[in-house]
């Protein structure tokens, strides 16, 4: 009995330790999807990577409940992308050390857009003036913003500086060469004009000299006779061929566009949570459908 109860004291004195040690782990939060990827790549099992947002909500215009902001405030690093991206950081304290703004350095390159309000589902009306947010669309960009996280790291000592180091020569080399092939992919689509169904590719269209217009559609929704009608008009205006979905739409949705000549590509712009494949997978694919359908494919 001495020795059942010795190791029952043990066991439990271990997974109490456990416990403590899965508590000490450092935390990091992240306001989008791609930042997610970048944060992991860089921390690997080192710490956990939070993104609070759930899978189906735009954390563009995410408002989180009080159990959200709390989880946040107490986090060891949280990691905004800047441009605007977030709307709800202005109206929340977030403790000024623990913060980094991960395209702080790039914001020489930002691309400065229109003024467009509409409706957002539930979100109320909202206005894209101001900055084009997707900075991540441009691996080069990515690439600068994976810096930035990797040197917050660092300067908190979360985890070893060294492997940081190491894992961000490897993050930077998998964006240069998904760069690389991404502008040799798309050398021939230049010539194709397209347009998207949201202006989430700012960055993206520049990088590759892409001809790519946008609509100001939710995100698949089943376009309204009104929509469609202005679509056709703007396939005449620009002679488009192409148009990007950033989010699967219904069958109707397709054969509706298609109709009106289209042929149509899913690219997710990785914002939100839930997507399969990784951020370089799920980059690489939409190079390769878009390619093929400025190319004449018939697409989805």
């Amino acid at each position: 009995m001495r020795l059942i109860r010795g190791l029952i004291l043990v066991a439990g004195m271990a997974a109490s330790g456990s416990a403590l040690a899965a508590q000490d782990r450092p935390q990091v939060v992240t306001v989008n999807a791609a930042l997610r990827y970048m944060a992991e790549a860089l921390l690997a099992d080192d710490a956990d990577v939070i993104f609070p947002v759930p899978a189906d909500v735009d954390p563009s215009f995410w408002r989180p409940a009080i159990s959200d902001i709390s989880t946040i405030q107490s986090a060891d690093l949280i990691l905004l992308n800047g441009a605007g991206f977030t709307t709800w950081v202005d109206r929340v304290s977030l403790p000024r050390s623990k913060t980094v703004n991960t395209s702080a350095a790039i914001e020489a390159h930002f691309i400065v857009t229109e003024s467009i309000t509409h409706s957002h589902g539930d979100g109320g009306e909202h206005s894209h003036e101001g900055l084009a947010a997707y900075t991540w669309l441009d691996p080069t960009l990515a690439a600068a913003q994976a810096e930035a996280m990797a040197t917050a790291i660092k300067a908190r000592d979360l985890v070893d500086a060294g492997d940081v180091d190491a894992r961000l020569g490897a993050l930077q080399a998998e964006l240069a060469a998904l760069d690389e092939a991404a502008a040799e992919t798309l050398g021939a689509a230049t010539e194709v004009a397209m347009i998207a169904t949201h202006p989430r590719y700012q960055y993206f269209a520049r990088r590759y000299d892409l001809q790519i217009t946008s609509l100001e559609w939710e995100a698949g929704a089943t376009p309204t006779a009104e929509e469609l009608s202005d679509l056709s008009a703007l396939i005449a205006n620009t002679g488009a061929e192409v148009l990007i979905w950033e989010a699967a739409p219904t069958d109707e949705a397709m054969a509706a566009t298609a109709a009106l000549g289209l042929r149509n590509v899913v690219f997710d712009p990785m914002a939100r949570g839930g997507a399969e494949a990784s951020f370089i997978a799920a980059f690489g694919a939409a190079v390769e459908a878009i390619a093929e359908a400025a190319a004449g494919s018939p697409g989805n």
